[in-house]
């Protein structure tokens, strides 16, 4: 059973990529990581496809990041660390067609690495963004860099460090600009696809350019702080079974703001 769902309207040249796991918060695991990339790059080379609507199944969440229950084997060393959604966003598969990100309830941790890569975020009511990482003894180094790309500092490194405690509500993701637009429940797909749709009747390479180009604006500092990653990941990092141990004595527990 595939978990990417993907609907194309060739008259608007808009596809729409949905998580299809509802029944695990749309988490991403190997297979789904592998269908992301391979979805991407095959838009690339499909020019019946202009614009991109991405979300997640369900009304519970676009995505919670990592699937646990994912097996991912690493290397010995430190100095070669294996991220399985390092490639999972459009922009690292090459895909310069506008993608907008239509969240619904949970986003939070590796959901960022779509998000990060999405050019437009439009979020309903429902919406809440956390990163759980310091919760559970993780290094928040991808998900923070993504974010700082479009929020500023000081929200980020608050979302990064409180962990599970706080959820950012939709008006509060609106208002330091990490949601371009909050709408009514269950409407932001609807949304995105309207402006989707806009997009793709504009002449195409006018389009791609300008994606280009404002990506070109923060590629510099970007790409300097994802080489960080790695290694802090490494250096801090409990090891799984602490983590495990972290999970599994999880309350839910939170305020949203």
């Amino acid at each position: 059973m595939t978990a990417l769902r993907t609907t194309t309207d060739k008259d608007t040249g808009v596809a729409v990529v949905t998580l299809d796991r509802p029944d695990r918060l749309n988490a991403i695991d190997l297979a789904t990581a592998a269908q992301l990339t391979a979805t991407w790059g095959e838009f690339r080379f499909d020019d019946s496809v202009r614009a991109i609507v991405l979300t997640g199944a369900g009304d519970r969440a676009f995505s919670t990041g990592l699937d646990r229950d994912a097996e991912v084997p690493q290397p010995g060393s430190p100095y070669m660390l294996d991220d399985p959604l390092v490639a999972i966003g459009p922009k690292a598969a090459g895909l310069w067609k506008p993608v907008i990100a239509a969240v619904n309830g949970m986003a939070c941790g590796g959901a960022f690495y779509l998000l990060g890569e999405a050019d437009f975020v439009i979020a309903d009511e429902t919406a809440t963004f956390f990163d759980p990482h310091t919760t559970y003894g993780m290094v928040s180094a991808y998900e923070s860099v993504y974010l700082a790309q479009r929020t500023p500092f000081g929200e980020v490194a608050r979302m990064a460090l409180m962990g599970t405690a706080e959820r950012v509500s939709a008006r509060r993701a609106y208002e330091v600009g990490l949601v371009s637009e909050v709408t009514a429940r269950g409407e932001s797909v609807a949304a995105a696809v309207r402006c989707a749709t806009v997009i793709a009747s504009y002449p195409p390479a006018a389009v791609h350019g300008t994606v280009r180009a404002l990506w070109s604006a923060q590629e510099a500092t970007r790409s300097a702080a994802l080489s960080q990653a790695p290694h802090l990941i490494a250096l801090g990092n409990l090891p799984t079974e602490s983590q495990a141990a972290l999970f599994a004595t999880r309350h839910p527990d939170f305020r949203t703001r």
